[in-house]
């Protein structure tokens, strides 16, 4: 009976094994954990990509390997898989020592990586674009560390000192983030393709970044979130949807995020391309977000970014400066002077791009809140 069942297993064994096409060696040991198959998308092909984050912590996955500019066409794609399974690979960068090998190999193949995204010189197949997405979210997509006044206890910090904060991971993130940005700016980029992994989830999950205590990651994600809404137009609708919830959750919840003047930035170049008549949808955003983040107490710390949004609304449909006035004339600070200055300076902005038509329908309530103003014992008010 034993050897029944021994040859069985012989039997199955065999089958598989020529169901499946190995990976070439390329002077490395095989993953025996990872599949190719060259001809066509099989079922046994995406069970590779999304075993991707279990691997890179296992011996013998960080190794090196032969540039792929130095392979035969036809070994590319399952040397691409390999290089994605090293660049998954997770390590402690607070301790500079530990893993440094398997660090700089990560470092070396990720640049590899940019350089082939950048130059266009090997197009990626959708088995390859959807790889290479699932290894970028493995690596930005993270528990955020806690924030400085959740380490202090502070109820208010120094946005100055705020900025001061740097990853330990940063080196190693950016270079993520860069092939990210040239996979997303390259112009051999199916958009059809794309946005099957360049989804609503991965951009939600790009927006709860933005929260990232480090400005250089905020830059980022700025940079990328805004390129995301050029090229897709089918997400964007849904971008600024997540975005208004952010604000939403800004204002009702915690009063605390990082990423709000990075936020209003993006916004600021959307609004800009609104095209007239403007939608109902983009007036309930003015009216229902931009106007109530007025109120908040770190109002100083975007106000510049703020005040261009609101401006821009204006100067693109007039008809709107008696309900922007009016919403300021609502928040207008009481007893802070140096909020009530930049209230002023934003007022002054609007009054600009205001007709005469719309300027007599709020003057009354103005000229009360710039006498009180003029009565302030505050001499910049």
């Amino acid at each position: 009976m034993f050897n029944k069942i021994r040859k069985k297993g012989h039997r199955k064994a065999s089958k598989s094994d020529g169901a499946e096409t190995p990976i070439p060696t390329n002077n490395a040991a095989p993953n025996p954990d990872v599949t190719v198959n060259h001809a066509s998308r099989t079922a046994g092909a995406p069970s590779q990509l999304l075993s991707l984050d279990c691997l890179g912590h296992g011996s013998g996955v960080v190794e090196v390997l032969p540039l792929l500019k130095e392979i035969p066409l036809s070994e590319r794609h399952a040397l691409f898989i390999r290089k994605l399974q090293i660049c998954c690979a997770s390590f402690d960068f607070s301790d500079t020592l530990k893993n440094a090998r398997e660090k700089e190999i990560k470092r070396q193949t990720l640049n590899e990586l940019i350089e082939l995204v950048q130059s266009g010189s090997s197009k990626m197949n959708e088995i390859m674009q959807e790889g290479l997405v699932k290894m970028i979210s493995i690596n930005v997509f993270r528990c955020l560390p806690p924030a400085m006044h959740e380490n202090t206890g502070s109820e208010s910090g120094d946005p100055d000192e705020d900025e001061m904060f740097t990853d330990p991971s940063w080196p190693h993130l950016q270079l993520v983030y860069e092939l990210l940005l040239r996979y997303v700016v390259s112009p051999d980029m199916d958009t059809k393709i794309a946005k099957r992994y360049l989804d609503h989830s991965f951009v939600l999950k790009l927006l709860d970044l933005f929260d990232s205590e480090d400005a250089r990651e905020r830059e980022y994600l700025k940079t990328i979130l805004h390129r995301i809404y050029g090229k897709f137009m089918v997400h964007r609708p849904f971008i600024r949807k997540a975005i208004n919830d952010v604000f939403y959750r800004f204002l009702f919840e915690t009063e605390r995020h990082s990423g709000i003047c990075e936020l209003l930035e993006i916004l600021g170049s959307i609004i800009n391309g609104f095209a007239l008549p403007m939608k109902e949808e983009h007036k309930l955003f003015l009216v229902r977000a931009l106007i109530p983040l007025h109120k908040a107490k770190c109002v100083a710390s975007y106000h510049q970014q703020l005040s261009y949004c609101i401006t821009q609304f204006v100067e693109k449909d007039y008809r709107l400066a008696d309900i922007v006035i009016r919403g300021l004339l609502k928040y207008w600070p009481v007893t802070n002077c140096g909020k009530e200055v930049l209230f002023l300076g934003e007022l002054e902005d609007v009054l600009e791009a205001t007709q005469s038509e719309e300027f007599r329908r709020c003057m009354v309530p103005l000229f009360r809140q710039v006498a009180r103003s003029i009565n302030s014992s505050h001499f910049q008010v």
